[in-house]
């Protein structure tokens, strides 16, 4: 599957018939088996339906981190979004991928 992160949008938990997913260096994970922290008023909420690249790299939860870009991130930055990855990697099944 491709989504644009427009669409990804859609699969932020506010619609509890649709999965939750959210993006990884572009890759979409199905996190729905989280929803307790993902779903709405879950801690890690605002990542829902995003790709959360940049903030898992920098481990903040500002609005504005919450973005794909990996510019300028420095390499221990890089090392915890890989470290994120493969977190994810572990316990949420891939689904598709971003596209612009």
């Amino acid at each position: 599957m491709e989504l644009t992160l427009q669409q990804l949008k859609e699969y932020d938990g506010t619609n509890s018939s649709k999965p939750i997913y959210m993006a990884v260096k572009g890759r979409i994970f199905d996190v729905t088996a989280g929803k307790s922290f993902y779903g709405p008023g879950g801690d890690y909420a605002m990542f829902a339906g995003k790709d959360a690249s940049r903030a898992l790299a920098k481990m903040s939860k500002d609005q504005d981190d919450v973005i794909g870009s990996l510019h300028g991130l420095s390499d221990k930055e890089m090392g915890v979004l890989n470290d994120w990855e493969k977190k994810f990697e572990a316990k949420y099944p891939v689904v598709g991928r971003v596209v612009s």
